[in-house]
């Protein structure tokens, strides 16, 4: 499943292509599994829409988008204004056809893609022969596709109307990992009795990290995925947050893991699964004191460590 370093780079690359660009009209596929929205109202949102900017947020990618919408009202008979003295030209009175007043409000909206375990956004040419497995194509003012593709459809899609000005829209359960700040991260792992990679996969309190990071940043910081959480010292939390973030930022500029299906929005492969230490690579030796490396399964997900180098 892409993690926070693949759905940044997933998001940077859209941003970078198609902020600025209208969706012009939406096609859906028939598998009901992909949509959290009804089908309906996802084609209401998107169409006709500007994409302001495209971000992530935890785990998904949200495009931020705008729709100007003009408003009709009736006013008084230019030559009831007149009559009362008002000196005002009856073709200044409004715009457009006499006895109308035209105003413009602009709707903000976002649309919510969780790439599950193998989605795709890939931005195309209309004429590129459209993948098995698609499931939503927006077609852009620029002549360009947005094509949804999941094959194993743990994707979901979804949209969000925002009713006021200053609402900031979708957000995640936890904290963002490359802006928690180190008495914060503490705060929330040092009363945690659960394994601290337990702890680190909970959205609720990280939104964001996954297993390969998880495993990568606890080998980094010397600390073995089944120790409790709250059995960390604040010396050991201080090296688990710096090699977190550490981890995150390489992943992010290499491109992200591509293990399985994971691909940019350009169809790129990332690379920093040329720079795993511990994940995937089990009974191998360690890149440090050639131990081999081990695999254990903690609340059901894989983690790889270290024996020797993490304690």
């Amino acid at each position: 499943m892409p993690e926070l370093p693949e759905v940044e780079t997933v998001a940077r690359g859209l941003d970078k292509r198609i902020a600025g660009d209208t969706i012009e009209s939406v096609w859906l596929g028939e598998k009901p599994e992909p949509l959290k929205s009804p089908a309906s109202e996802i084609v209401d949102v998107l169409e006709h829409a500007r994409i302001v900017h495209v971000r992530r947020v935890g785990k998904h990618i949200v495009f931020d988008l705008e729709k100007f919408r003009t408003h009709v009202s009736k006013t008084a008979r230019p030559f009831d204004k007149l009559r009362t003295g008002s000196g005002v030209p009856p073709h200044s009175q409004t715009s457009g056809a006499p006895g109308r007043a035209y105003s413009e409000t602009r709707d903000r909206a976002q649309w919510i893609v969780h790439l599950g375990m193998t989605g795709q956004l890939l931005i195309a040419s209309p004429t590129t022969e459209i993948a098995k497995h698609t499931h939503a194509i927006l077609k852009l003012a620029s002549g360009r596709e947005l094509r949804f593709v999941d094959p194993r459809r743990f994707g979901r899609l979804a949209v969000v109307r925002i009713a006021s000005q200053d609402s900031s829209g979708f957000a995640a359960p936890g904290d963002e990992p490359l802006e928690s700040q180190l008495d914060r991260f503490t705060t929330l792992f040092l009363q945690r009795r659960t394994p601290i990679k337990s702890a680190l996969l909970n959205q609720k309190l990280l939104s964001g990290v996954g297993n390969i990071y998880a495993d990568e940043a606890l080998f980094r910081a010397g600390v073995r995925p089944r120790r409790r959480a709250s059995s960390l010292t604040r010396d050991e939390l201080k090296k688990l947050h710096k090699h977190l973030q550490q981890v995150l930022r390489e992943a992010i500029k290499l491109g992200g893991s591509s293990l399985s299906d994971y691909v940019d929005a350009e169809g790129k492969k990332g690379f920093f699964q040329l720079k795993h230490r511990v994940y995937g690579r089990e009974g191998k030796p360690c890149l440090v004191c050639e131990t081999p490396i081990k695999r254990v399964i903690i609340a059901g997900r894989s983690s790889h460590y270290c024996p020797h180098c993490q304690k």
